[in-house]
C-alpha cells in the first residue's frame, strides 16, 4: 500500500452557506460564468440567491445554461467561448454533478486554443492533458458525484456516442461551498440515483483495489451504511435537513480521493455505465444500478472473499467461511434489492435496453480504456466477452 493523497479544494460546509458565495468568489476574480443547468436553480430561486450575493461582493456575472444531466462537449465548447467572450476569470458551478464536471472542463478549454475533446479519454493515443484552468468553485445542488471536491469531469460526445472521462490537477475546484440546503428540493428520483452513485464510488475501490488496506475497507463499509441509513430518511422526508447533510457528505468523501486512498482500483461499473448513458442518456445513478449488480455477480465468483465481508458488514450476513459464494451472491441480490425498494432500475428492460448492440457495448468501452492485454482494468480485469456476460445477466 503506496500511495500520496492531494486535495487542494477548500471545503466550505455549512447548511445557508449559499450567501457567502460573493464573499468567496471576490478572492479569485472580478467576473464570473455561472454555468447552470436545466432550469431548477431559477424556478426554486437559488440563481437569483447566487447571483445577489455575487453582485453585492461586485462581481459581474455572465451565464451558460442548460448543461444536460449527461453533460455535452457542445455545451462545453459553448461555455468556454462565452467565457472567453465575456472576459471572465472565474467559473461558479451552480448544480449536479454534471453542471459541475462541464464548468471544469470549460474552465481548461479557456486555456486551449484546440478541441476540448482532445481533453477527454476517447481511445485517442495521446489525449491532451490540460495544466491550466481558471479558478472554479463548486456549489452542489444534488449528493451524487461529489464533483465538487475532485479532479475529475467526464463529459459525452452526443455525435460519436462517447462518453469518458478526464483527470487532471489543475480541475481541482479552488473551493467546495456545499450548502445541503440547495438539496432539500431534490426529488425522490434523483435522490435515489445520487444514493446509487454514492455506493458504488465507494464500491468501485472497495472491490477492485488492492489487498492489505483495512482502513479504507472501514471507511467505505461507514459511508455505504451512513448513505444507506440517511439517504433512507431523506427519501421518507425530503425536507429533513440532517439527513440531506449527511448523504451529501457521504457523497463527497467518496470521491474525494479519501475513502479510496491507496486501494489503486479500477472503475469497471462506471466504465461500462458510461457507454450506455452514452447511447441511450440515461441518467447515470439509474446506469449504475443496473450494471453493478450485474458486475457484482460475476466478480463474485472470481474473487468470493471479499464479497463475503460485504454481505457481512454492510447486511448482517454470516458466511460459513471467508469465501462462502452462497452468502457472497445473497449480500449482493440483498444490494440489489435495497436499490430496487428506493426506486432505482436494476434491469436494462428498465431503462428500454435490449440486447441489440450488447456486441458494441462492450467493443465501445474497451476501445476507449484498456489494459495491455485489452482488457478492462478492475478485479478481474474483464474481456470483451465477460462484459457482454455482464450485461446479458442484467437484460
Amino acid at each position: 500500500m503506496n500511495f500520496e493523497y492531494y486535495n487542494p479544494t477548500r471545503l466550505i460546509f455549512s447548511s445557508g452557506s449559499l450567501k457567502r458565495l460573493g464573499e468567496v468568489s471576490v478572492q479569485y476574480g472580478k467576473r464570473a460564468l455561472l454555468v447552470t443547468g436545466g432550469g431548477s436553480v431559477k424556478r426554486n430561486g437559488v440563481f437569483d440567491r447566487a447571483v445577489a450575493s455575487l453582485e453585492q461582493a461586485g462581481i459581474a456575472v455572465a451565464e451558460c445554461s442548460g448543461v444536460e444531466p449527461n453533460p455535452r462537449i457542445t455545451t462545453v465548447r459553448r461555455g468556454a467561448r462565452i467565457a472567453r467572450d465575456e472576459g471572465c476569470d472565474l467559473i461558479i458551478a451552480l448544480g449536479g454533478g454534471s453542471v459541475m464536471d462541464a464548468a471544469k472542463v470549460m474552465a481548461a478549454a479557456h486555456y486551449y486554443n484546440g478541441d476540448p475533446w482532445d481533453m477527454i479519454y476517447h481511445g485517442q493515443p495521446k489525449p491532451y492533458l490540460p495544466t491550466r484552468a481558471l479558478p472554479v468553485i463548486t456549489v452542489p445542488t444534488l449528493a451524487a458525484t461529489g464533483s465538487e471536491m475532485n479532479m475529475g469531469a467526464v463529459i459525452s460526445n452526443e455525435e460519436t456516442c462517447e462518453k469518458s472521462f478526464v483527470q487532471a490537477e489543475c480541475l481541482y475546484p479552488v473551493t467546495a461551498l456545499v450548502d445541503p440546503e440547495l438539496t432539500i428540493s431534490v426529488p425522490q428520483d434523483q435522490t435515489a440515483y445520487g444514493i446509487c452513485d454514492i455506493i458504488t464510488h465507494v464500491t468501485e475501490a472497495y472491490f477492485n483495489g488492492v489487498d492489505g488496506t483495512p482502513v479504507q475497507d472501514r471507511f467505505a463499509e461507514g459511508t455505504i451504511l451512513t448513505t444507506i441509513q440517511y439517504g433512507q430518511r431523506a427519501l421518507a422526508d425530503g425536507n429533513d435537513l440532517e439527513a440531506r447533510a449527511q448523504v451529501q457528505w457521504a457523497s463527497i468523501v467518496a470521491l474525494n480521493g479519501w475513502v479510496n486512498a491507496g486501494t489503486n482500483g479500477g472503475f469497471p461499473v462506471h466504465m461500462i455505465e458510461h457507454t450506455l448513458s452514452a447511447y441511450h442518456d440515461v441518467t447515470h445513478g439509474a446506469g449504475l444500478a443496473v450494471v453493478n449488480p450485474a458486475w457484482m455477480r460475476f466478480a463474485a465468483r472470481h474473487r468470493p472473499e471479499k464479497f463475503v465481508q460485504f454481505a457481512e458488514r454492510i447486511f448482517g450476513l454470516r458466511g460459513k467461511d471467508a469465501d462462502n459464494l452462497d452468502c457472497a451472491l445473497e449480500g449482493i441480490k440483498r444490494f440489489e434489492t435495497y436499490l430496487h425498494s428506493i426506486g432505482c432500475p436494476t434491469r436494462l428492460s428498465e431503462l428500454k435496453i435490449d440486447d441489440t448492440l450488447i456486441t458494441r457495448y462492450a467493443q465501445d468501452t474497451l476501445r476507449i480504456i484498456h489494459d495491455k492485454h485489452g482488457n478492462l482494468p478492475g478485479r478481474p480485469p474483464l474481456s470483451g466477452s465477460d462484459i457482454e456476460q455482464i450485461l446479458r445477466s442484467a437484460l
